[in-house]
């Protein structure tokens, strides 16, 4: 059992071997909490969660932390735009990242530390580096000295020449303008914490550098985040801490984008889908399919089409799972063990589409089980596809689903309407009885106009959502 996984800064796939036997240390950078979450944000998660899964199933201990940016620049600025505390702009959003991810199934990071709560940590390395020669205070700034780090921008191979480090506000005083914020010295109005150096508040690459070392120590197994991250975010994290003498991480695993019309989703473009606006349209489980299934290096080009195709092919597996079911007289057991041919594309750098190819296979083997009748082999196809889907939190008889979008609430209205679709079922079924075909199809084609597919089994009629 070897997982491969694409190492940026390799820049080639590498076999995967962890810091401590079996165990596993991840970091992802997690929200800058200024606004709500769009499905761009989400889906940087969702591939993590499906990663810490997979290393979960394959056996292993794994730790992971998910930080949250509760202070930055742009937090301060809708604060003063829109009149209200920074803190209650952080946590307002902060809340709605955690509800997005809840409704798609994602696991919860063992620890979620924010910022604000680390300073004490952050004045720690900036002490370390300024006695090390990597930083200097300036007019209350402390920044990083990116000449004295032979080793900067070894991840993104870029030329220092040709590199500027992105505008903010309030970084004055710079020896060199390459050089990086860690500690920006405090403005009217603006929170602030005591340092040696004079009131501030930390720099946003500092902020992930102080926690990483915090959580996992000097030196751990995988960072992960968004290929917009690669510089000067980072970039910037690698040399603060390397300067500071921590190894750090082992591996650096990145996402690729959302796209909209080729642009990446982002609120600055105006392009944006929010989760909580997502969810009110689509089944989350749906959303989570549509996600997380594309491998996580590729683009994922948002549309209507693409979202109605992918709740098509889960309304399939679904229509399996219960046709088994039925057929077994209960629920069926997920598998112990994945199929070999799904834990192969698993392991080969998280090859979701190509394992989810081996979930659809073992379906139709489990649809032509039951049309020959063979009911043990349709179940153990089931028990097999569950296994599979619970790897990659899609399972819908995972009590996280309660009957389709995760939420009681959810579960009450699908209550609701499979009570009424029976009453309309029963009124069909009597027609049926009388022999009045005609009022027994217009019934069925009326139920089929509203959205909902019926079908006819030997234990009476059943009814599923059709695709949009």
């Amino acid at each position: 059992m070897t997982i491969r996984l694409y190492d940026t800064s390799a820049r080639q796939i590498r076999d995967f071997t962890p810091l401590t036997a079996g165990c596993v240390s991840i970091y992802l950078c997690g929200a800058t909490v200024q606004a709500a979450p769009h499905i761009g944000h989400i889906r940087s998660y969702l591939n993590f969660d499906v990663m810490r899964r997979w290393f979960a199933h394959r056996g292993y201990d794994v730790t992971f932390i998910r930080n949250v940016t509760d202070i930055d620049d742009k937090i301060i600025a809708k604060a003063a735009e829109q009149g209200r505390p920074w803190w209650s702009i952080g946590y307002e959003n902060e809340l709605a990242f955690n509800s997005g991810y809840d409704a798609l199934g994602c696991l919860r990071p063992t620890y979620e530390p924010r910022a604000t709560g680390h300073v004490p940590e952050m004045i720690e390395m900036m002490r370390g580096l300024i006695e090390r020669g990597h930083a200097y205070e300036s007019e209350g700034n402390v920044y990083f000295d990116v000449k004295s780090f032979p080793g900067y921008l070894s991840l993104s191979r870029q030329e220092l020449d040709n590199i500027r480090q992105p505008e903010s506000t309030g970084e004055t005083g710079k020896r060199d303008p390459r050089d990086f914020a860690m500690w920006k010295s405090a403005k009217p109005g603006e929170p602030s914490w005591e340092t040696p150096w004079g009131r501030g508040r930390p720099g946003w690459h500092l902020e992930c550098s102080a926690m990483a070392h915090k959580y996992l120590g000097q030196a751990f197994d995988i960072h992960g985040g968004g290929l917009d991250l690669i510089f000067p975010h980072h970039e910037n994290e690698i040399a603060q801490a390397q300067a500071f003498g921590d190894e750090f991480a082992r591996y650096w695993v990145h996402n690729a984008w959302v796209t909209m019309s080729g642009e990446k989703m982002s609120k600055s473009l105006g392009n944006s889908v929010l989760v909580s606006e997502m969810v009110k349209q689509w089944r989350p489980i749906v959303l989570r399919y549509y996600l997380g299934t594309p491998h996580y290096r590729s683009m994922i080009e948002y549309s209507e089409e693409a979202l109605r195709e992918a709740e098509s092919a889960f309304a399939r597996i679904e229509g399996f799972y219960q046709r088994v079911i039925e057929k077994a007289g209960g629920p069926v057991e997920p598998a112990r063990e994945v199929p070999p041919a799904f834990a192969e594309a698993m392991d080969d750098d998280l090859g979701v589409p190509q394992a989810l190819a081996i979930v659809h296979t073992t379906v139709r083997q489990g649809n032509s089980a039951l049309a020959a009748d063979d009911k043990d082999a349709a179940i153990a196809r089931l028990s097999e596809v569950r296994a599979m889907l619970g790897v990659l939190g899609l399972d819908p008889l995972d009590p996280h689903w309660d009957g389709g979008n995760g939420s009681d609430r959810g579960e009450e209205l699908h209550g609701a309407v499979d009570t009424l679709v029976r009453l309309v079922l029963e009124q069909r079924e009597s027609a049926r009885g009388r022999k009045d075909w005609a009022t027994a199809d217009a019934i069925r084609d009326q139920l089929q106009q509203s959205g909902l597919v019926i079908e006819d089994s030997p234990t009476g009629p059943r009814w599923t959502l059709g695709p949009r």
